[in-house]
């Protein structure tokens, strides 16, 4: 894949504003056999630009397609695999929470019509579909949500720029706006009435898994900007790169049981991932190389996204040792 990836930076002109130029050329448009190599190469991509925003942007396609698509029919797999296709869930607001969630797929002739707004869309503005999420019942006070495939010429579907978060660049999210956007039967993805807990639950932990990969590539173009540092920071330096090499073990440890199916929600490895790359992050930035500002904005960033989920992982984990540590007494 390095090939792929030097034969792409060759044909890119600007990766920092727009990394797509090159990339279906250099064949990283091509869907990736698995996990492990999603992950790879969003380390490699990291690594060499310095932008984790366009792991984001390349790991992004990929993974929305390896994962949703997993779920289509034959028709549906032919038709877009491979394409650009983003996934909407979260809403203005509030986020992703189910309860809270409003967009609705209505059942008419043929098909359904579906209105709402969604938030945070991340690719949404290079997607050719956008998976959208919407409530199709509810049964006894709880929403069900399918999933529809909504292409993006469809006729009430509007984009617009998403305010307020602007690091992570060049990737892009949009605010969707759904006016009554019908789409045929067809276009549901999966089961009816599941895709929450099918599709949109298992996803989150998917993106943490394979996101570690960014974060190890971002890592390790920081520690390539401290080369030039002074020989009294070698110690230092020397510990981040050992914690770095401790992280990337855990992070392959992480896809490959996801590759296997063997990956649990609430993974220990992948709670301490996270915790550990705050630390490295914070060494670094003791270092004080202003060069590495924009990859360690860029780390606190991702690092951010989702802060209550995880905590709430980290305080599950912290309380089953407690619980643990009474019944041995």
């Amino acid at each position: 894949m390095t090939d792929a990836i030097d034969d792409w930076l060759a044909r890119c002109p600007d990766p920092a504003s727009d990394p797509l130029p090159g990339m279906r050329e250099a064949g990283l448009f091509d869907p990736a056999p698995d996990y492990a190599t999603i992950a790879r190469v969003k380390a490699a991509l990291v690594e060499r630009t310095g932008l984790l925003g366009v792991a984001s942007v390349w790991g992004g396609r990929q993974l929305v397609g390896r994962h949703f698509l997993g779920f289509g029919t034959d028709e549906q797999r032919a038709e877009w695999g491979g394409r650009a296709l983003a996934v909407a869930i979260s809403e203005p607001k509030v986020g992703a929470h189910p309860k809270l969630l409003t967009t609705r797929a209505d059942p008419v002739d043929g098909g359904f019509r579906i209105t709402g707004q969604k938030a945070w869309v991340s690719n949404g503005p290079s997607a050719d579909a956008i998976i959208v999420f919407a409530i199709t019942a509810e049964e006894a006070g709880r929403k069900r949500y399918s999933a529809f495939i909504v292409p993006r010429g469809t006729s009430g579907l509007a984009m617009s720029e998403m305010p307020g978060f602007h690091a992570l660049r060049p990737s892009r999210h949009c605010l969707l706006t759904l006016d009554g956007c019908l789409v045929f039967a067809g276009a549901m993805l999966g089961q009816p009435g599941s895709a929450y807990e099918r599709m949109a639950l298992p996803f989150r932990d998917i993106e943490d898994a394979v996101g570690t990969f960014g974060t190890l590539g971002a890592l390790r173009h920081a520690i390539g900007l401290f080369t030039g540092a002074a020989l009294e920071q070698a110690a230092d330096l020397g510990a981040i790169v050992a914690l770095t090499s401790v992280f990337a073990a855990g992070a392959a440890a992480v896809v490959a049981a996801l590759d296997a199916g063997q990956f649990r929600t609430g993974d220990a490895t992948l709670v301490g991932l996270r915790v550990l790359a705050q630390d490295i992050v914070s060494r670094l930035r003791s270092l004080s190389m202003p060069a590495a500002g924009e990859i360690l904005a860029d780390l606190d960033a991702v690092l951010s996204i989702a802060q209550g989920p995880r905590l709430a992982r980290q305080t599950n984990l912290g309380q089953a040792a407690l619980r643990a540590g009474k019944r041995s007494e």
